[in-house]
């Protein structure tokens, strides 16, 4: 039976790569070799790969590594985004992609909610200001601003947009939401959400602006100069979709001119930023290093998926999360 087990190639245990906690899931069904292993000895291994788990982008699906991989039959992706994928490519190889969009709505959804919360009430800097061993006294100038009864735009109201507008309700918000597609009106229902058409009325009327959308050609610098001067001067921007959905530089700028009061993001584009760059030295910036999925359990739940995904692919059957090319 431990035989009979397909060979997947994935990143590295550690580093980049998978938690040791989840290593169980893909050893129970998959003989596993690490990127690194696989180069050293590409000519033999190489035949026997039949499926990619890939983490954190890696390994890279470039045309240099599926050349070595002629029994290739899934690239299974762990995440919603498929951006760093060249779908038409890689399914003219016969190859299947898959991804795993369900489990990993509500861990996003709180890291969402968390970053708003942080900006809004300046946790980081209260923390700063409490363990400070000059500290003398508590000041009461850390001045924040109220999330309750404010109001929040969500561009992008998918499975996360949606998630996170049913944390903002629990805060009693006002929710505005922007979508290619407007949802039904129970969904509306649900979570207590209007629907804007045109994405300038939703920056003109939030508070908080969240972007939860996908890359796409469309989506790529949509938030620029333009669109931060839109926003409220006492506007909080939040981004955990992807890094170029916002122009950088439009963004530094609009921050240090005080066109919105601060930015909160999860993402950035590169990841990490160079360590020179200016959002890292601005104080109305809170950037986490791309920790939306990071739970133990929503980990775990993500490489299931790709397990289940992977095997599916491998077996012909039906494959629950395939994303085929347009």
């Amino acid at each position: 039976m431990e035989d009979n087990k397909p060979w997947a190639l994935i990143s590295e245990v550690g580093g980049q790569g998978y938690i040791e906690e989840v290593m169980d899931i893909l050893k129970q069904h998959f003989h596993i070799i690490c990127h690194k292993d696989f180069l050293q000895n590409s000519a033999v291994q190489g035949p026997k790969i039949q499926a990619m788990l890939m983490w954190n982008t890696f390994p890279a699906a470039e045309p240099s590594l599926l050349r070595l991989l002629p029994s290739l039959k899934v690239v299974s992706n762990g995440g919603v985004g498929i951006d760093h994928l060249d779908l038409p490519y890689i399914s003219s190889l016969g190859v299947k992609v898959t991804n795993t969009p369900d489990v990993v709505s509500d861990a996003t959804a709180d890291i969402a909610m968390g970053l708003l919360l942080a900006s809004a009430r300046r946790i980081v800097e209260g923390h700063q200001l409490a363990v400070d061993p000059n500290m003398t006294y508590l000041s009461q100038s850390l001045m924040g601003v109220e999330v309750t009864g404010s109001t929040m735009g969500i561009i992008g109201m998918g499975r996360i947009g949606c998630k996170i507008a049913q944390r903002g309700k629990g805060f009693d918000m006002r929710i505005l939401y922007h979508n290619r597609t407007r949802r039904s009106v129970e969904d509306e229902r649900a979570v207590g959400a209007s629907y804007r058409e045109k994405v300038d009325d939703l920056l003109k009327e939030s508070d908080f602006v969240m972007l939860a959308v996908n890359l796409t050609p469309e989506t790529t610098a949509l938030i620029s100069h333009r669109e931060l001067s839109l926003m409220k001067p006492t506007a909080t921007l939040v981004n955990i979709s992807r890094g170029p959905v916002v122009d950088q530089d439009a963004l530094v700028k609009a921050l240090r001119s005080g066109t919105i009061r601060a930015a909160a993001l999860d993402v950035t584009h590169p990841e990490p930023l160079p360590r020179d760059h200016p959002l890292l030295s601005l104080s109305n910036v809170l950037i986490t290093p791309h920790v939306g999925t990071n739970t133990y359990t929503t980990t775990r739940k993500m490489v299931q998926k790709m397990v289940d995904n992977a095997l599916a692919a491998l077996n012909g059957q039906s494959i629950p999360n395939e994303v085929k090319p347009k």
